[in-house]
């Protein structure tokens, strides 16, 4: 049986600083560290860009000293967009994390092609847009056509986003235990291929 410390020890552990100045930047890593219980922390991320160069400097000593694997960075609107592709460009993170879903779909523009150009790992958050997606979906019935690759409407929407080649991981949060066994259903099977892909776009933009 796997128990809680197996779990913590083979778990991926990412987190964020998110404040101002090089000193509090610090001093928020060092409570995660505290938290997490871990020498090394997996990915520590400049969350929502916040005093970007004043932390990412601090996470390149970091990552030299091994104290994290992977720095990243984060935003969540597809206002950033543009402000992420540069920094790609420029400092090329391991990883970068935004918003990306089938109704979100700007960063196949600019972003997912220069993240895979660059071997830059993807974090999609708000995969579900807060909900946006189920509450488009409603009450209809997954198509039969889909059930080829997916078994619930969370599936059918996750292992979208997880077809594209520059996707490394998709991050749906939840509270609730059986949504949270479905979301990880979708890293099982097959995902759909580009004819299933493009089904997928016109299915949503008929809605």
């Amino acid at each position: 049986m796997l128990t809680a410390l197996d779990a913590h020890d083979e778990s991926f552990l990412a987190t964020k600083v998110w404040t101002r100045g090089r000193q509090d930047g610090i001093d928020q890593m060092r409570r995660s560290e505290i938290l997490l219980e871990a020498s090394t922390i997996d990915l520590m991320q400049v969350h929502n860009l916040v005093d970007l160069e004043t932390h990412m400097a601090t996470l390149r000593d970091w990552k030299a000293e091994g104290r994290i694997r992977y720095l990243g960075v984060t935003h969540y609107t597809t206002s950033a967009l543009d402000q992420l592709a540069d920094i790609i460009e420029r400092d090329q993170p391991d990883f970068v994390q935004l918003a990306y879903s089938i109704g979100v779909p700007e960063a196949e523009e600019r972003v997912l092609p220069l993240a895979r150009d660059h071997g830059v790992a993807i974090m999609v958050n708000r995969p579900y847009e807060g909900g946006g997606t189920f509450r488009r979906v409603g009450e209809r019935e997954l198509p039969e056509w889909a059930r080829a690759f997916c078994d619930s409407w969370g599936q059918f929407f996750l292992k979208y986003i997880l077809a594209h080649p520059a996707v490394t991981c998709v991050i749906p949060g939840t509270s609730d235990p059986e949504h949270m066994d479905d979301n990880a259903a979708a890293g099982f099977g097959r995902l759909p291929d580009e004819e299933e892909l493009s089904r997928m776009r016109r299915f949503w933009e008929e809605l």
